[in-house]
């Protein structure tokens, strides 16, 4: 037992949560970013009312929501492990230091952009997520549905709303770049000939994923989605 435990607490354990913890956030994504694009049919929120009351009311995605709430919070305790790890291997910056020779900067700066996101995620899920939850939302739509398409229009009524989940967004957009094709190369699931492959579909993911979270509230606060 405790070899299993000193598996997981070694270096390459943290990397290996942090790659399948990141591949499991990595498909939630798609799944949240389906829902809350369902904003887009413009049509006063009924449709996007119709996601959101599903996503509350069907066990298994509450379940999942247990399961991912516990994956997020391990993918960010073994960052922050292996940051301090990184840290203490290394006490003293190089005299040189190559930079984009070596990797990219956002590479370098996971940490980084992980701490904004973890500021966004936390005002996030106080905006929407308590709100659906746990406080209740005392209006409802023409089908009788709690209204959080209302809450949503009056939350990014607020510029500086806007403004976190933008920059939030190209935040995400950079650590996906990096964290998509690192989660298969730590988990093993690479190989030469489909390493091309996953590169690009981790690219054009991170982008269209970041794109579509991004153009939400803009489009809400420009008044473009009624």
């Amino acid at each position: 037992m405790s070899g299993f435990g000193n598996a997981f607490s070694s270096s390459i354990g943290k990397k290996f949560i942090m790659g399948i913890t990141g591949l499991f956030l990595v498909l939630f994504l798609i799944v949240h970013c389906f829902i809350n694009a369902l904003i887009f049919f413009n049509d006063g929120g009924l449709t996007f009312n119709i996601g959101a009351h599903f996503m509350a009311s069907n066990w298994i995605i509450r379940a999942g929501e247990i399961v991912l709430f516990v994956g997020l919070l391990a993918h960010i305790f073994q960052a922050l492990r292996l940051t301090l790890q990184n840290q203490k291997a290394r006490p003293v910056k190089y005299a040189v230091n190559a930079g984009e020779a070596n990797s990219k900067w956002y590479s370098r700066s996971m940490g980084l952009l992980g701490t904004l996101l973890l500021i966004f995620l936390i005002v996030h899920l106080s905006n929407f997520w308590v709100v659906s939850r746990f406080t209740g939302i005392p209006t409802v739509d023409a089908n009788g549905h709690e209204d959080l398409y209302a809450v949503m229009a009056l939350t990014f009524q607020n510029i500086w709303i806007v403004i976190l989940y933008t920059l939030a967004m190209i935040s995400l957009c950079y650590h996906l770049l990096h964290g998509f094709a690192s989660a298969f190369q730590t988990l093993g699931w690479n190989h030469s000939k489909y390493n091309g492959i996953i590169k690009s579909v981790g690219v054009w993911y991170s982008i269209l994923i970041s794109l579509l979270f991004a153009a939400m509230p803009i489009a809400v606060y420009a008044g473009l989605i009624h």
